[in-house]
């Protein structure tokens, strides 16, 4: 699909309500495959590859803000007014830059594994795997990736899962998710969540990532959200916990 004078990987299933779900940083619109099915059952479901990721090929000037009105161009072009918006990791960031954008095309939010506005270290961070992707390609990166953003019990119990957010990370484009990487660099704070915007928070109790306090921190700011932490879970909720996040996303919907 052609948004914003981009081509992005756009997929749509099932209908009634529209739901928009977002892909953190090295994913792609296939992390939600088991909620998508589910959800497709009573909602339309929209999964976007961001540009520069899976099947989305590279674009100019990749950022939180631009990724966001790539999102809300795309609800333009399906002719949806609003969307429930799911979001992961740098995913979160996403949502809620669009909400805070476009508060009238997001009426409700549900932010797995939400991360906070990175500090200058996760910063410095992000931009030297930039250049380690740009060096060595995906390669260099993805045993990290798998080592530090699932959790232990995850890579004992299910190496299916391991194995595929390797194949997720191994498949990027290099420079693609180098430039996303510096997109999470440049992150600015999307500022405080609506207080009477529905509100679901799902983490898990081992990730390293997005850790439990800053769900519980946004939380508290928010006022009425409902915070979920999943034991034994890392960092990628929606394939370490498929069946919970599934139940607790058709709830919150």
């Amino acid at each position: 699909m052609n948004v914003n004078g981009k081509e992005l990987a756009v997929e749509t299933d099932g209908e009634g309500p529209a739901v928009l779900m977002i892909h953190g940083l090295g994913g792609t619109s296939n992390v939600y495959q088991v909620q998508a099915d589910a959800l497709a059952a009573r909602f339309q479901v929209i999964r976007v590859d961001s540009a520069g990721a899976g099947r989305s090929p590279l674009a100019d000037d990749i950022s939180i803000d631009g990724h966001a009105e790539d999102l809300a161009a795309t609800l333009d072009t399906l002719g949806v007014t609003s969307a429930a918006v799911v979001a992961h990791s740098m995913g979160t960031l996403v949502a809620r830059a669009l909400a805070a954008r476009h508060p009238d095309r997001v009426s409700s939010l549900a932010l797995l594994g939400a991360v906070a506005v990175p500090t200058e270290a996760v910063r410095q961070a992000q931009r030297d795997r930039a250049t380690v992707l740009r060096t060595h390609g995906t390669a260099a990166v993805a045993p990290g990736v798998v080592a530090n953003a699932l959790s232990a019990t995850t890579r004992q119990g299910k190496p299916e899962v391991a194995a595929f957010v390797r194949e997720l990370v191994m498949r990027q484009n290099p420079e693609g998710y180098a430039r996303n990487c510096e997109a999470l660099a440049g992150a600015t704070d999307p500022g405080p969540i609506d207080p009477a915007l529905p509100l679901l928070l799902i983490t898990g109790e081992d990730d390293k990532v997005g850790p439990p306090q800053v769900s519980r921190s946004l939380a508290d700011a928010h006022g009425s959200a409902t915070v979920a932490i999943l034991p034994g879970v890392g960092h990628w909720t929606a394939l370490e916990a498929a069946a919970d996040v599934t139940a607790h996303l058709l709830k919150f919907l």
